[in-house]
């Protein structure tokens, strides 16, 4: 991936922080290249004016031979108290047409009447220099390979020149007074640039965090989940950025409604065909039903039973009165009595899913105390906790573990059924209680979206959680007048 393709977050303050730097760079480049023509500018000034001073007072000294009177003159500006001058002068000299030295600063280095050119070769290319130079004013002589600076005055009056004043500045010293200023310019434009990049870096995110916040959204948009843009809830300016969160706020709340919509259609044709289905059943199952409860109660007729035979009677007769109460809910002209729930039901349930538990070997661990009545309706409790068994047992793996929980307080009824075994998937737990939507292979869907139908019905909740390697359903069910 290139620079051009990271997130704005990334690109917005790394380009700025880049072009912040550059111009910092060519501000600086600029600033020196001005600061040295100046500082290079400021030297002649200041040795031309230094110049024209003395050379107006030199020419009568010269004119009357006044050597030592000319010498005091030119070692004045080396005095201590004129040291600390900006620019200060290596060496002063006077030289006359033939290039002879008249005086200097420093006569041992400079004797009088000696030949310039003979000194050094320095001072031989300034001779030259001199002499192919007609002079009428101050002249600054800058030559290749040259170690010094060097300034010429005319020493003349009234047209008559009667020698060159020469001032002479050390480059060395020159270009440490500009590297000094280059130093300290630098410091201050580094410390402005460490100031400005953390607040270019600051506001390139904060600029760039909608964006990225407003793409992403997008992106959640063309997949059908729109998402909440938390910087768009935090940017209250109504510029264009501004402008299109507020388009898409509408474009996410018109896609949710549309959802929503499509959601309850799906689910009332799924719950008509449900509704359709199960009134064919209904109707299916009604008359054997009865012919069966008929038999069972001729068997009561004939006389003494055995206790196992009376036991097993009274459970098929439960069993088949939660049928016909269950077929009776499905149709709309039945009116069946309901059976408060009692301690004998939640037997018939361990009864009915022992057998399921030992086929798959799973442990069931039964936690209930046996009520003597709750006034609650046996037949849909008892549908409630064998869909939740049997779809426990199912789920558990071979050697694991079911647990069934049932408490009871005056004000609800509270059942836990807990099992052993893979999660539920993601998938399969946003639609946990929606018709055909089955968790295992092989189920069809229907028991969990009955169960939900059923706790509903009686005004109570059904949760489902998976915490520590367990799938746990609590259903809570409000008692009304419970004479547990």
């Amino acid at each position: 991936m290139g620079v051009f393709d990271l997130s704005l977050r990334h690109k917005i303050p790394l380009w700025g922080s880049m072009l912040i730097v550059a111009s910092a760079l060519a501000i600086s480049t600029a600033l020196m290249f001005r600061a040295y023509d100046d500082l290079r500018q400021d030297l002649f000034i200041s040795t031309e004016s230094l110049s024209h001073t003395l050379a107006t007072t030199l020419f009568p000294l010269l004119l009357h031979d006044d050597l030592w009177r000319a010498f005091e003159i030119v070692q004045a500006p080396f005095h201590a108290e004129l040291k600390k001058a900006p620019f200060e002068a290596e060496s002063i000299f006077v030289v006359n047409d033939a290039m002879q030295i008249l005086v200097a600063s420093d006569p041992l280095r400079l004797p009088t009447l000696s030949d310039l050119g003979s000194i050094d070769p320095e001072y031989r290319h300034l001779a030259a220099e001199l002499r192919k130079t007609p002079l009428t004013t101050t002249h600054a002589f800058d030559f290749p390979d040259a170690r010094h600076y060097y300034i010429a005055t005319p020493i003349a009056e009234a047209g008559r020149q009667i020698g060159i004043l020469v001032i002479s500045h050390d480059q060395a010293a020159f270009l440490q007074r500009f590297l000094d200023l280059t130093v300290r310019s630098t410091l201050i434009g580094l410390l402005v640039v460490a100031v400005i990049l953390p607040i270019n870096w600051y506001w390139g995110r904060r600029m760039a965090e909608p964006l990225v916040d407003l793409a992403r959204g997008m992106d959640a948009l063309m997949q059908g989940k729109p998402a909440l843009l938390l910087a768009a809830e935090n940017y209250p300016y109504r510029d264009e950025l501004g402008q299109l969160f507020a388009v898409y706020r509408e474009a996410a709340a018109a896609l949710n409604e549309k959802a929503l919509l499509e959601q309850e259609v799906l689910s009332s044709e799924r719950l008509a065909a449900v509704g359709r289905l199960a009134a064919g059943i209904a109707h299916e199952v009604n008359n054997p039903l009865g012919g069966m409860l008929m038999a069972l109660d001729n068997l009561k007729q004939r006389g003494p039973l055995e206790p196992t035979t009376v036991k097993t009677i009274a459970l098929m007769e439960r069993g088949l009165q939660q049928v016909a109460e269950t077929i009776g809910a499905l149709l709309v002209e039945a009116h069946v009595p309901i059976r408060p729930l009692t301690g004998h039901d939640f037997d018939d349930v361990h009864t009915l899913i022992g057998p399921q538990a030992d086929k798959k070997q799973v442990a069931l661990d039964w936690q209930v105390e046996p009520p003597e009545k709750i006034d609650l309706p046996a037949g849909l409790v008892r549908q409630i906790l064998i869909n939740l068994l049997l779809n426990a047992v199912q789920a558990a793996d071979a050697g694991g573990r079911v647990g069934m929980v049932a408490s009871w307080t005056d004000k609800a009824l509270m059942l836990t059924v807990a099992n052993t075994g893979a999660p539920l998937p993601e998938t399969v737990r946003k639609h946990l209680f929606e018709p055909f939507i089955a968790g295992r292979e092989g189920g069809h869907g229907l028991g969990l979206w009955v169960t939900y139908q059923t706790v509903t019905q009686l005004g109570g909740q059904i949760v489902a959680d998976c915490l520590e390697g367990e799938t746990r359903f609590v259903v809570t069910l409000p008692l009304e007048n419970s004479t547990a």
